[in-house]
């Protein structure tokens, strides 16, 4: 019985590590995407100003 329970906690914890590391990487390419187009608004800050 108590060696379904750490198979299971295995599964769990194995999948949460690559959760993790997916929303790592996720979220350092919604930084980097982020930054590239603030840069980018501020190049043509003169062509956008009213």
């Amino acid at each position: 019985m108590s060696e379904k329970v750490y198979k299971t906690m295995r599964s769990v914890g194995t999948s949460n590590l690559v959760l993790g590391i997916c929303m790592i990487v996720f979220g350092i390419g919604v930084g980097v995407a982020t930054i590239v187009s603030g840069g980018r608004l501020l190049n043509k800050k003169s062509d956008i100003l009213f």
